[in-house]
């Protein structure tokens, strides 16, 4: 049999047909465009992410028996405002992860409504990225828009819907929301009636690997699948990414490079951070994480590489960063290019370079980008560390990961062993191991990771290089503090 994995991303849907060993039979990515309507605003069509899917599905299946399709699993980018009138059409396009127009809201969950108490819902606080302020902000802004919506959900969630007709939503991709009660893993009632939102109009919850529905008929022809093709709830593209590299159960650690950037840790016991400058959600294998995200981390090098320095050859840029040079660049790079979010929280911060002087090359502007996303991402290994939390080793996935000067820079920055999974494939590998388990060829989402997720090679820290980075952070940690007032200022 076979099992179609979904990684639905910011720039492109990528779909994954596995077969019950685990292997990559084939792979089809289709890129659809990104609207940024106003500066730090963005937002995208979901009747693109259906046609991405909907034209890649039979592309993917070229030269493979489409009856042996036994099932379907979705990893996609969180927290998107997807919004559906009585008749389920599109009322706009979704508000992305990445959207930094609800400040206002933000500072009025956050500071009327309080910290304490939405982390008493929720577990968690307000974020400009997560759903809730956007429901808010169109409330305020597109009265006659909200006024229409009958259903809420998320990117991944639109494709299941097209998929099966079911409104579902998985326990991982909502607790991103600001909308679920992650320890009881149920919505809030007080946080849908803050947000002017009832229970009717919310999806119905799922834990990720549980089937949701089969596809509908119409849909399963046009796709060359059978109609008993089951459809599982799928995960937030984080947490798929954590199952896709076997970071599941109690103590496990992943480190997702991608648009943007992710350190997740894996327990099998519901915690929340004091000072919720991590995220406390729920995990793909039915336990709990912690997650510290970034808003720009492998887009940083995309921006720096496409935008200022016209190339598109990446690795050719990074052939001048030799050795002698790691934990030795006079220039930082703040990655704050969207503004941020863990463990800062501040949609005023912004990309900056600092230290540059007349000898500064290009080939170090790169390099301060690298190690720039390396240091951020190391400031919420430090708040899980500074709660007990033990990270003996870390995955590491996502297009940045392919570059093996970052991944040195990673191991050296954290001062851990960094290891590379035999299949890298993120949240599409983790879709189709959840779909695996919904169709019952494994009984857990353990076993299907002990079964299928095998290490290809491990970057160890170099003692030397490590405390050259060490001291390098410490000089990195003071910028932000010393900028932040001044963010707020120019914005």
């Amino acid at each position: 049999m076979y099992y179609i994995g979904i990684d639905l991303g910011t720039s492109a849907c990528k779909l994954l047909l596995v077969d019950e060993k685990g292997q990559i039979l084939n792979e089809v990515t289709k890129e659809y465009p990104l609207e940024f309507p106003k500066p730090g605003w963005s937002q995208q069509a979901p009747e693109d992410w259906k046609k991405a899917m909907l034209e890649g599905v039979p592309e993917l299946l070229k030269g493979f028996d489409g009856s042996l399709v036994a099932g379907i699993g979705a990893g996609g980018q969180m927290h998107g405002l997807v919004v559906l009138d009585k008749d389920d059409n599109v009322i706009r396009p979704a508000i992305l992860w990445n959207d930094g127009r609800t400040a206002k809201q933000v500072d009025y969950l956050n500071g009327e409504v309080g910290k304490q108490k939405l982390s008493e819902l929720t577990a968690n606080i307000a974020f400009a990225g997560f759903t809730a302020p956007k429901i808010l902000w169109m409330q305020e802004n597109e009265p006659e828009n909200f006024k229409k919506i009958a259903k809420i959900m998320l990117p991944k969630d639109y494709i299941n819907y097209i998929l099966t007709g079911v409104h579902c939503c998985d326990y991982s991709d909502a607790s991103g929301m600001l909308l679920l009660d992650v320890q009881n893993k149920c919505w809030s009632k007080e946080m849908l009636q803050l947000c002017g939102v009832t229970e009717a109009q919310m999806p119905k919850l799922f834990e990720s690997y549980e089937v949701v529905g089969t596809v509908l008929p119409d849909v399963a022809k046009a796709l060359g699948i059978p109609e008993t093709a089951k459809v599982v709830g799928g995960a937030g593209d984080n947490a798929a990414a954590a199952v896709g590299t076997g970071v599941v159960g109690s103590g496990g650690c992943n480190i997702s490079l991608g648009t943007s950037g992710t350190i997740f840790i894996s327990s099998d016991k519901f915690g929340v951070d004091p000072n919720n400058a991590l995220h406390a959600f729920a995990h793909a294998d039915g336990g709990w994480h912690l997650m510290g995200c970034m808003l720009s981390a492998a887009s940083c090098n995309k921006w720096l590489c496409d935008e200022i320095l016209k190339t598109k050859d990446y690795a050719a840029e990074q052939k001048d960063i030799t050795e002698d040079k790691l934990g030795n660049n006079h220039v930082y790079f703040l990655p704050y290019l969207m503004g941020e979010r863990s463990p800062i929280n501040d949609t005023n911060a912004r990309g900056t370079f600092i230290g540059m002087t007349m000898d500064t090359s290009r080939s170090d502007l790169v390099q301060a980008v690298l190690e720039g996303v390396a240091f951020a991402i190391r400031d919420s290994f430090e708040v899980a560390r500074s709660l007990g939390v033990a990270i003996p080793t870390t995955k590491i996935c996502g297009g940045g990961s392919k570059s093996p000067l970052w991944r040195t820079i990673f191991a050296n920055v954290l001062g851990i062993p960094l290891e590379l999974v035999k299949t890298e494939q993120g949240p599409g590998y983790g879709g189709a191991m959840l779909a695996m388990v919904g169709c019952g060829l494994y009984e857990s989402v353990q076993a299907a990771a002990d079964a299928l997720v095998e290490v290809a090679s491990t970057v160890q820290p170099d003692p030397e290089l490590t405390a050259r980075y060490e001291a390098r952070y410490q000089q990195f940690k003071q910028i932000y503090p010393a900028c932040r007032e001044l963010f707020a200022k120019i914005v």
